[in-house]
């Protein structure tokens, strides 16, 4: 895998790009110009993987657009060394650069062949401090519950009752939920039973199903 001077300086303009479009946040702006998007995009779509602009990934799925990747990682207000569970590894992208911001990462993919694509890029890349499973991410990961911050990557119909109870006590959930355009979802954990919500603005995303799909 080849890293060019070229594909460097295209991650600058997207950089640029974000920071124009609203995003403030410099550690995670320094994180998408780390990473080279093009490794997690067919190599068909090499030639615009700087582009900020959603593409399609194998079984129906897609990588957000950076600008979304930026939006949801920005509201998480990650620091180093917090416990964060992601719902849809997809191609692993946003598992990247949640990575890069140093958060121990947990993340979950329904459909078996992305979460083994998934997990070889991440050994390739070196990057030790994503943990990957395949599962219904309705369910979470209750077993290393609970955690600083989660954050769903997919458009879910309600938010599921097992994430919210997932949280810390002062925790945040990113979540897009509705059916067709999303409202992205910002809920932080008050007490042990109360939640606040906030509305952040509509997104599409592709559906957050139930189950799991073997390959």
């Amino acid at each position: 895998m080849e890293d060019t001077f070229r594909h460097q300086g295209l991650r600058k303009r997207l950089v640029e790009t974000l920071r124009e479009k609203g995003i403030t946040d410099e550690a995670v702006l320094a994180a998408i110009a780390t990473i080279p998007r093009h490794y997690f995009l067919d190599k068909a779509f090499e030639e615009h993987a700087y582009e900020d602009k959603a593409f399609p990934i194998d079984e129906n799925q897609t990588i957000s657009q950076p600008y979304t990747v930026a939006f949801q990682t920005q509201l998480l207000q990650i620091k180093k060394r917090q416990k964060v569970l992601e719902i849809g590894t997809g191609s692993g992208y946003q598992s990247a650069i949640l990575a890069t911001l140093g958060a121990r990462v947990y993340t979950v993919e329904r459909h078996e062949w992305l979460h083994q694509q998934s997990n070889e890029l991440f050994k390739k890349l070196h990057l030790l401090g994503i943990r990957s499973y395949f599962g219904d991410g309705h369910n979470g990961l209750g077993e290393f519950a609970p955690f600083d911050k989660i954050i769903v990557t997919a458009g879910a119909a309600a938010v599921p009752p097992a994430l919210k109870k997932q949280l810390k006590i002062g925790g945040v959930l990113i979540i897009p939920t509705g059916e067709g355009v999303q409202t992205m979802l910002q809920i932080t954990r008050i007490t042990a039973t109360t939640y606040e919500s906030k509305e952040m603005g509509s997104f599409r995303f592709v559906p957050l199903l139930k189950g799991k799909n073997k390959k």
